[in-house]
Order: C-alpha cells, then structure tokens, then sequence
C-alpha cells in the first residue's frame, strides 16, 4: 500500500468538483436532500430533539449554523448533532445496507452546519453530500461480514466520513484532511448496543454524535491537531482490532469467527480494500442507496409491504386471523424479533420490532408516524394480534440478502386459509424507486403540523434549484 487509505481518501475529496458530477448524480443529491428535511421537520416535536436543543440554548455561543425549524443561531459543531438527531428521530431517513447498514443522510446536516458556518455556495455543499453517500456506503463495503455482524454498531463506520464532509467545506489542506479522519476515527467506535433488546433514545443518535465528532475533528486539524494516519490500516487500527487484518504485511489475514446466535455460518471476517478506496470516480454510491417508504427498522420494509398486500388483497380483518408467519433473514429474527420487542414501551424499540410493524399494520392497514404512538404502543388489540405473529428465520434467505431482502408473509386464518406473499425488496429500493411525487407526500405529511401547503411547495423549489441560492438564504427558509 504505497498510500494510507485516509490519504487516498482525502486526496479524491479534495479534488472532486461539482463539475465533476454526472446530472444525475446532483438530482439524486436533491432527492435525498429532500427527503431529509422533510424528515428533519418530523422531528421537530420529538422530546430527544428538544433536550439537546434545550442543552445548546442554554450554552449558547457563536452564531455559526442555523437548527432546521426552529431557527436558532448556534455553533456549526452543536447545530450537526441538532438537525443529524431531527433527521434520524423518526427512523424514516434513507438506508444502504450490504455487509453493514448505515443512513447516509445522518451526514448532510454536517454539510449544511459547515457549509453555512463557512458560507460555502450550495455547489460545494451538493460536493460535500456527495462525498457523505460516496464513503458512507462504501464503509458499508469494507468489513466483511460487517461491524453490525461482529455486534457493533454503524456509527463506528461513520466517524470515519463526517470529518471528510467538514474538512472538505473547510478547505483543510490534504494532511488536515488525513489529521481529521485519524482524529474522529481514534474515538467514536459504538457498540451494538443502542439497537439491541429494549432500545432508548441513543438509537437514533449515536450516529449523529458520530456526525457531530467528525465535525470537530476537522476544527481540532484545522488548528493543526493531529492524528493517526494509519487508522485504518496500521497497529492496533480499526482493521487490525476488529480482526482479518495482517497488520504487518498490509494485507487480508481472513479469520473464522463465530457471528450473532442465530447465524450458523458467517464469512471468514476478512477486509474489501478496493471496495473502500477502489475505482474512485468511476461511478457514484448515492445512485445505489434507498429511501424508506415507512419510519421503521429497514429489515422490516419488505416485510411490512408483503403483510399489507396479503390482508388487502384477500380482505382479512384482525378478528380472522389464527397466526402469522414471518420468514425472514437470520439476523432479522436475532434483530427484531427478541422478546423486549413483543413488548415495546417506547417508539424506539417499537420501530424495531418485527412483530409490533405488522401487527399494526394488520390493525390500521398502514404504517405511519402515528402508528408509533403510546397510544398505539398500549393498545389493548396490540396484545390480541402481536403474539400472533411468529418469526422464522431462513439460512436460503440470509444467502441472499443483501443483493435481495426477501420476505414471506403466510396469514393463516380461523377458516383454514392460508395466504402467502412473497417479496424480494421494498418500495424505496433502487429497482422501485421512490417518485418525487412519492416524496412529496411523505415530506408534506411530516411537515403538515408545521408548514402550510405554499411553504411547502417553496420549500421544494428551492431544494431543486438549490445550487442557485446562498446557504445563508437557503437555512433561512428552512425555519418554521
């Protein structure tokens, strides 16, 4: 390896210009931009967001970046955790998943936050979104299996991104840049955890504290802090400690090891360099990723649309039904069927459970962010329905995934009926695309209790012509 990885990654960063990029690349960068902020404005009420608002009101400082919606002024590096927690409150932002998963769109609020803190042309910061997706989804590549299969979490791979995403907007040198990644990367590796057993409010911010940390590595290299060039590849570096790795020739060592109790195979853990660092430039990651068509856990989409299809079309009320069987990946089953989640007491752990999504789905014949209300969650018909629903988990479905997420859903019914539905991948996946039109809905549904419908058509506008506004402008907008 004649370069470190960090270096290679930091000189394709600082090279790449908006010019550089397909139209169709920007588009997609739009898309999820809006898809984002129309998450962001979802979050709004939830309590997680206003206690770290709360804490950053009450701290003050520099008016460098502005909070989605409420419009206060605060520094950049506060303002990211803010609006990255808006964004993925709901669990309703984007999702790429191959050996790991992860939610590109945690990262934009860092672009923004920067970017305005900066004053950066809204070109830079569609470069900077850019780079967010292009590394985020490669990291998602790079173990294998995944960090999330040796039971930690993928937050521990976005620590590496975000100081890429603010270092770039703010014009770091190319040894910053390298400064920067070894500075978050020495420090922010999550445990699984936050999306095991009972899950809390850390869900859905461990990343954004990841996006956050990045931040101010790049403001510790901008002052000229360094830090470890090789973390990655050298001694005791993210490769070398989490095993495959033969750190003194630079290299793959593939090792066996055991995997979550309900795997009984897995890969030897092992490291894809190339698919890290490989072929830079000759197509873009944001292309590949996914949107979510419900606020929900990801492996539960396919899921979710199959059970809905199957009582629709075969007109099954609640009252019919005898069992449900859900046959599913392994790690969905370890994931999102353990008993805390057939008895969820927080939205949290109810969006991550298998059972609870289908049994409201079977409930309401839809799946909303209403539907992770308490008083959804304390339904007395939940507890008639959920324990119903049974989860199998399936070694020909785990060899497919993640190429296909597959699912199976039979609904047997009081009569003897039998109805199955079979489904490979769910609406948002890029071989069914989410529309703008779809889009539009579901931003004008989390905004509805916000944003009047002329807002929300400005709002729109501006997002799609956005490389012609100044991001001062642009976040002014986006206050309610």
């Amino acid at each position: 390896m004649e370069k470190s990885i960090s270096r290679q990654i930091a000189e394709f960063a600082l090279n790449l210009k908006y010019e550089d990029l397909p139209t169709e690349v920007v588009h997609e960068v739009k898309r999820y931009l809006y898809d984002s902020v129309g998450c962001a404005f979802g979050g709004y009420h939830t309590k997680d967001v206003n206690i770290l608002r709360d804490i950053y009101s009450h701290m003050a400082g520099a008016q460098e970046a502005t909070v989605i919606g409420f419009g206060d002024k605060i520094p950049a590096v506060n303002a990211t955790l803010v609006n990255s927690l808006m964004v993925r409150a709901l669990d309703f932002n984007d999702i790429y998943w191959k050996e790991d998963p992860s939610h590109p769109s945690d990262i934009i609020p860092a672009a923004l936050a920067v970017g305005e803190m900066m004053n950066s042309s809204l070109k830079e910061i569609i470069v900077a979104i850019v780079l967010a997706y292009e590394f985020e989804q490669r990291m998602c590549l790079f173990a294998v299996p995944g960090v999330r299969e040796r039971k930690w979490h993928h937050a521990t791979l976005t620590q590496f991104v975000s100081p890429i995403v603010a270092g770039r907007l703010m014009n770091l040198s190319e040894d910053q840049l390298v400064n920067a990644i070894g500075i978050s990367g020495s420090h922010n590796h999550t445990i699984g955890c936050p999306t095991a057993g009972k899950l809390t409010m850390m869900k859905n911010t461990v990343d954004p504290m990841a996006v956050q940390s990045g931040v101010f590595a790049a403001l510790m290299a901008q002052k000229g802090f360094s830090g470890t060039e090789e973390v990655f590849e050298g001694k005791e570096g993210l490769m070398d400690c989490f095993l495959g790795w033969d750190v003194k020739n630079k290299q793959p060592l593939p090792i066996k090891m055991a995997g979550r109790d309900a795997l009984s195979t897995l890969p030897d853990w092992t490291w894809d360099v190339d698919a890290l660092v490989g072929g830079l430039g000759d197509s873009y990651k944001i292309l590949e990723c996914s949107m979510k068509a419900f606020p929900t856990e990801a492996l539960t989409h396919t899921h979710i649309t199959a059970i809905l299809k199957a009582i629709t079309e075969n007109n099954v009320l609640p009252e019919d039904i005898e069992e449900v069987e859900v046959t599913t990946i392994a790690r969905a089953c370890d994931i999102l069927f353990d008993s805390h989640k057939y008895e969820p007491e927080s939205r949290e752990t109810a969006d991550h459970s298998l059972p609870y999504c289908i049994a409201r789905a079977i409930l309401d014949r839809k799946i909303t962010t209403q539907s992770f209300d308490d008083s959804k969650i304390n339904d007395p018909k939940l507890k008639e329905i959920i324990f119903k629903i049974k989860g199998i988990a399936s070694l020909e479905f785990e060899k497919m995934f993640p190429a296909k997420q597959p699912s199976r859903v039979t609904v047997k019914t009081k009569k003897g009926e039998n109805h199955t539905v079979y489904l490979e991948y769910p609406k948002g996946d890029p071989r069914e695309p989410m529309t703008t039109d779809d889009i539009e809905n579901k931003f004008n549904a989390l905004s509805d209790p916000l944003l009047n419908s002329q807002r929300q058509k400005d709002i729109k506008d501006m997002i799609f012509d956005c490389e012609n506004y100044r991001i001062t402008e642009f976040m002014k907008n986006l206050v309610v």
